[in-house]
Parts: structure tokens; sequence; C-alpha cells
């Protein structure tokens, strides 16, 4: 290991990152944070002796958020990183950092004999193991406690009992925890697999018995499909866990998944806190979760907990961990063990939020041996309530294939402050502190990387408030003001789901994603009134620009001159996003600016007649978010609307605006550029039927197909691994392979050409997946 610091002091630190800080808006929102949003509920545990240095075997955001709470209990720490994140801003935040080794996972974050050194080198006490890499590892807690090193985590006995999903549900059966039908052992011969699915009835999930995260799993709805999804699962999981073993089980059709929260220390005292809700997944990896359930009354809630408790108190756990249960949505009183994670989850802030505990410092005091310092009914009720929205860099309108790049602006959404814990929750010795309705943890800055070496996940972005419709409004204000240039990311689809009828009503269930966008995402359809407001606010945008440039020109007349004047704005959709609404005909409309008051009076050429439309902009000069406040004659009485519109680039002739997170192009034009339009040439779309290109970067695992071979609609053609997930491309239809210009190991970029088809008649169709782009459709 090469420690990037070796000695690095205190002040000397300081100094640095405060250099750091002032290069980028991120940065400088980083060191504002002041640890509110971590901060416990019980303040004196700060006074207490835990460790004097903690190193985080872990990148990325997880980094960084224990880097907060160890800071806010005194506690120096120690970041690792591979070569290509040595500027990462965990590493900026760490008191010391060290490589410990190259870019490939297996030989830096999952080293252990190197993590150790390091541990050994920087004098370290204790390793905090954060989630994904070694967190799950037997191995490396028992090399920590072999060597004298705290683990914050739970015992290697407990992590080997509850890691292997066959074993953990043998336990949780003697525990008297239910658990989902199936065979509970190891499926080691295909030749068994037809009796098994006929014995438990289809559907089936084949599940990586060490997995976790979504890895390692398929559905086979019958049994042409059941062997070809036993070995991508096998298959995965090996790459993935390095342990090929699985299992079968009953899949349950469109169930809630839900789980309990635990923390136990080790003198027996073991607590369950209130339900996640983590319904919302897209291949068994959740999106979007919140905290509590609407599902859940009291008793159930009960319960499942009691039950977490049972499981925990079986294999003798201590730290933080989750137990995950399948829910019934027609029968909650019906639940299943699913499994149980023997870490910090990713989703843990949003349990934060609405207990008021600092889980990272309860596992630092656990590691301590020290004790929970609260009772079972004081964290048994929920209070407030916070939803969390994974961003990812993908890409949801091309089936959410990931995307690579740099963050070339990216600043984070801030929410209000306001004060914790509500007088309904405080306790005797709890203190009342601000904390803010949205909260963002992330792992990166205005300037880095993501690759797809390691999970695309930009941050975690987390909206509090007093009750559902709140938290839900805070999260869409927030990802309306979540500024990510750069690269594509998936926050045009968690503004929909924000925005959608069913999620609005509670009703969801794992198949949410699939039922509501079975076509797959396309982007937000404009309504009518949208579709005007947005006219009008181009316009405004314009006119915004003309001002400006005429007062630095010290020309006014260049402004004025234009105010009344009729401009014609047309919609054109971004990145193949899909507007049913939208029409060729473009939208009249006469605009002027009063000075003294900010608002832009609009004349909107309806159909039928101009109806005035007023929009109160606030709005800087060098401002990303412009915030309108709209009001129109064509609906007297209604209250006027919201709307929060981030101008993303200036084009030739007019704006791309981004609105409820997706992409639109407004053309904004005077009566003569208008007039001219008509005759514009309209490009050519380039026919990719002759070739497989890539939908994405990542490294080629296998090519099913060679030179002059005949393929047929489904086949598997080439295997390509993106950020730890296998996207099978296929054969749309009957065709005649030309050349093959790939082979495995191979990194590919995306549009990069694979394979490449005969120029025939027949073979004209045999497209792939990223032609209609359903890359990876059956995974």
């Amino acid at each position: 290991p090469v420690p990037r610091n070796r000695k690095i002091k205190k002040g000397i630190m300081r100094r640095t990152l405060c250099t750091v800080r002032s290069a980028s808006s991120q940065s400088r929102h980083c060191s504002s944070i002041n640890h509110r949003s971590y901060s416990s509920r019980k303040s004196d545990a700060t006074s207490e002796k835990l460790f004097n240095k903690i190193l985080i075997a872990n990148r990325g955001e997880i980094a960084c958020r224990v880097i907060h709470t160890a800071r806010r209990l005194g506690i120096k720490t120690v970041a690792v990183y591979s070569e290509p994140d040595y500027a990462s801003k965990h590493v900026q935040l760490a008191d010391e950092a060290y490589c410990v080794g190259p870019a490939a996972s297996t030989q830096s974050y999952l080293n252990i004999d190197n993590i150790m050194s390091v541990i050994k080198s920087s004098k370290s006490e204790a390793v905090h193991p954060g989630y994904g890499f070694l967190s799950e590892n037997a191995t490396f807690s028992q090399r920590c406690a072999s060597e004298g090193v705290a683990f914050i985590g739970p015992s290697h006995k407990s992590i080997e009992r509850m890691g292997d999903k066959i074993q953990s549900k043998l336990i949780a059966k003697h525990a008297k925890v239910n658990v989902i039908p199936g065979f509970i052992g190891e499926v080691t011969e295909e030749s068994d697999l037809e009796r098994l699915g006929d014995e438990i009835g289809y559907p089936v999930m084949i599940k990586a018995s060490a997995g976790g995260g979504g890895k390692g799993m398929r559905v086979a709805y019958n049994k042409k499909e059941l062997v070809d999804s036993y070995r991508r699962a096998r298959s995965e999981a090996k790459n993935v866990f390095n342990d090929d073993r699985v299992l079968i089980e009953k899949f349950i059709e469109e169930p809630r998944h839900i789980e309990i929260q635990i923390i136990g220390d080790k003198f027996g005292n073991t607590l369950w806190l209130p339900e996640r809700e983590c319904s919302i997944q897209r291949r068994n990896q959740k999106v979007v979760e919140e905290a509590p359930s609407p599902l859940l009354n009291e008793e159930r809630r009960q319960r499942m907990g009691q039950q977490a408790v049972a499981l925990a108190r079986a294999v003798e756990y201590y730290s933080a961990g989750t137990v995950e249960f399948l829910v019934s949505n027609k029968n909650p009183d019906n639940f299943y063990f699913l499994e149980m994670n023997t870490r910090l989850q990713v989703e843990h802030p949003i349990t934060e939020y609405i207990t008021g505990i600092d889980l990272v410092e309860q596992m630092i005091r656990v590691a301590a041996d020290k004790h929970i310092n609260y009772t079972q009914e004081e964290v048994a009720h929920p209070h407030g309530w916070a939803i969390e929205s994974r961003v990812y860099a993908e890409d949801p309108l091309r089936n959410f294939l990931p995307s690579i790049g740099k963050l070339n602006r990216y600043k984070e959404p801030e929410g209000e402050p306001i004060k914790w814990p509500p007088e309904a929750l405080r306790s005797e010795g709890d203190e009342t502190r601000t904390v803010k309705t949205v909260r963002c943890d992330s792992g990166v800055l205005e300037g880095s990387e993501i690759g797809f070496l390691y999970d695309p996940l930009i941050s975690k972005l987390v909206s509090f408030g007093p009750n559902r419709d709140e938290a839900v409004k805070n999260m869409a204000g927030a990802l309306d003001e979540y500024i990510v240039r750069g690269l594509n990311h998936n926050i045009n689809f968690l503004r929909s789901v924000m925005d959608n009828k069913r999620f609005l009503s509670g009703n969801i269930d794992t198949n949410f994603i699939k039922a509501e966008f079975p076509e797959g995402f396309r982007g937000h359809a404009l309504d009518e009134t949208e579709r005007y407001d947005l006219a009008a606010i181009a316009v405004a945008v314009d006119m915004n620009r003309l001002m400006r440039d005429a007062s630095v020109g010290g020309k006014p007349d260049a402004f004025v001159n234009r105010e009344g004047e009729s401009m014609y704005v047309s919609f054109k959709s971004v990145d193949g996003a899909v507007d049913p609404n939208q029409s060729d005909t473009p939208i009249e409309i006469k605009a002027f600016y009063e000075s003294e008051t900010g608002t832009y009076s609009v004349a909107v050429r309806r159909p039928d007649s101009y109806l005035w439309t007023y929009l109160d902009a606030e709005y800087g000069e060098h401002e990303d978010v412009m915030r309108f406040t709209i009001s129109d004659d064509a609906e007297p009485g209604r209250r006027p609307r919201e709307m929060s519109i981030q101008v993303l680039a200036r084009l030739d002739m007019g704006y791309r605006l981004q609105y409820m997170g997706t992409k639109y192009d407004l053309i904004v034009k005077n009566q003569y550029q208008n007039e001219l339009w008509q005759f514009m040439p309209v490009p050519k779309v380039v026919d990719l039927s002759g070739m497989l290109t890539s939908p994405m970067p990542g490294k080629v695992v296998s090519v099913n197909v060679t030179k002059g071979a005949k393929v047929v609609a489904g086949q598997e053609l080439v295997v390509v691994e993106a950020m730890k997930m296998q996207n099978v491309l296929r054969s749309e239809v009957d065709g005649i392979v030309k050349e093959v210009k790939i082979k495995a190991g191979d990194t590919v970029s995306v549009g990069e050409v694979l394979v490449e088809f005969e120029k025939k008649e027949s073979a004209a169709g045999a497209a792939t997946a990223n032609s209609k782009q359903k890359a990876g459709a059956r995974q």
C-alpha cells in the first residue's frame, strides 16, 4: 500500500480541505453541513471514550457518511482508495488516505492483506466496512479480531450464519420466523431443476446463496427459462461474490419489500426500529425507499419487529443489521423472511430521520464495547416521514443503461432547516437541534469522473417531513433543484415517481416500475397547460437574456423594440423522450416585462384567442434554477402554479430546459424566422439495423456467435457486463453474421460496433437490443 499522505498533521489537512472546498460549490456545501443531519438524539455519547482513529474500508458516499459521524465524535479517520480514486471526495475528507491497489476491486477494496497493512501502519484501532466490498466478509471480520482491531459490525460467526442464504433460512425457520416456501438447500445439478420447479410451482426465484443488492438473482416463469436463469445467476454470483452456489424458492408475485432495522450490543440488548418500505425496485435493486411504510399499522410493525429481534438473538447478533421481509399486498398479515443484511444498509438515512438516531454512531459505540443508549420504547414509534431516492448515473430513456462521464456541473439541493426532535418525541436528556428537510449523502464533487468499474450511485437524496405528503413534496422540490450535468442520470425518472398517482396513494409493490411504465420510461409528458407555461417561460428566458445583453452593450432599444413582438415557440424532445401531446404547430406569444416588480406579462395565443399569463420570476444572472409563480386568465380563481426550471443550455434558436427532470428543446423564433422554418431540411435517421452496437460502456463477458453464423430471433449474441450487472444482447429477427468485431475480455464504449450483419433482405431486421433501446430486457 502506498500512502497518499503518510503523516498528515491536523492543521495541514484543514488547510488542504479549505483549498479544495474553494474550488467547487459542492465542497463549499459539504463544509456547511456541520453534521446536523447525522447528529444523535442523545448528545452525551460524544463525551465517552470510543476510539482515537478508525479506518473506513470503502469508498464513495458511505465512506464520506462514516467520516461525518466520526468527526462529530472527535475520532480521526483513515481512507483507502484505488489508483483511479486518488482525488475522490472521501480521500479529501479523511485525515489520512492510503492507496491500496489498482482499479480492479479485487486488487484494492477487496484486498484484505493490503487493507490490514494500512490499518497497522496508520495505527487505526477500528475499521468500518461500510456496505458492499468487505462489509459482509466473515474472513475480514475474523482477521480484524485476530489482530486486535475492532470490527465496526457483527462478529464473523453472525456474518457467516446470516450471509449464507441457505443456512439463514434454516436458522430463521428454527427461530419461528416466517420463511418463503422453497428448497432450503444448494442446487448443484441442472438435472434437479425441472423437478424442483414443478414441486415449488412457477414462477421461481434462483438466488445466489452469498448474494445481495440484486446481484445473482433471476426469475423463471417456466421450464424453458429455468436452465438459462440458473446459469446466469451462477455466473453473476461467481463474478461478484466469488461463490456460485444458488438456491431456488417460490417467487412471490407483486409483494411489498419491507425491512426492519435492528441494533444490538454485546450485552444482550437488541432493539428493532420502525420499518422501511423498499418496494420501488428495478432488477431487484432498490430505487426509492421510505420510512415508515404506508402499509403497516402498529400491530403489524410490532410482529415484524419481534420476529427480526428473535432472528438476531438466534445468531447472537450485535451492531446494526437489517431483516428483510416480503409482505403480501393483498393480505399484509402474511409476511415472509427474505434475508438478513449483516451490515449498514444503503437506505439507513430514512430510519435515522424518523427515529433521530445516528446508526453509525451506535455501531461505533457497540464496537467500543459500550451499551446502546436507547430503550425499545424510545425507538419503536416513527416520528415524521422520510423518503430516499437513489440518484444513479444511468439513462432511463434507454432502459436504464449505465452512463459514464465527468460531472461538469454539480450542485446538491439543501432543503430548509427545521427543529428536531419535535416536542412529542422529546424525552429527558434529548437536545433540540436543527436538521434540514433535505439531506444528500454523496461521494462525488464537481469534476468527479464516474466510470463503469464501480457502482453507478451518484448520491442518496433524502427528504423529510411531518407526514408523507410533505416528504414527497420536499423530495419533488429537491429533485427539481438538483443540478447534475455532464452525464445521463435518473433524476427524470425519480421525479416522475414523485408525481405518479399510484405512488402518491401508497399502493405500491415490487412490480411498480414494470406496471407503471410497461413500454419503458419516456420522460414527462406535458399536458396542454404545461406546454403553454413552458412556451411562455422560454420567451421570458429569452427576454431576460436580451435585456441583460442590451444593458451590457448600452443599447436598451434592442430590448425595448422586442417587447410586444410576436414570438413563436416550438417543442422538440431530447434524448428520445416522447411527448404524445406535442404538436408541430408553434405557440404564438407576445411578452412584456415590468421592471419594478420583476414580472413577465405574456399574451399566449390559445386556439381561440389570446389569453394573458403572468409569470413572477425568481432568477439571478448566474443561477441555474429559475422559479416561476404562474397565473393566467384562462382559469380565473385557480391557485397560481409553481414551476422550477433548469436552463441547461442556450441553443442556436432557443433553449434547452429541464422540467420535472425531463429535457425539452424549445425553439424560439420571431415572425420572419417562423415563416422560413418550414423550409428547414429534416435530419436523416441513421439505419442501425445492419449492426449490433454496444448500448453501454462495459466489459465483454462472452461472444456467442461467429462469422457466417445464422442467427434467429431471440438468440443470445453478446453478454456485456457494466457496473456489476450482466446484460444480454439478443437478436430480434433472423439474420446472417458478416463480422464479429470483439472478443471476450474486451472493453467497449457506448455505440461501439460489436457484430455486423449481412445486408440481405432477410437479415435487414437483424437488429439488436440497442436499436430499439431494449438492451438487457431479459436479464
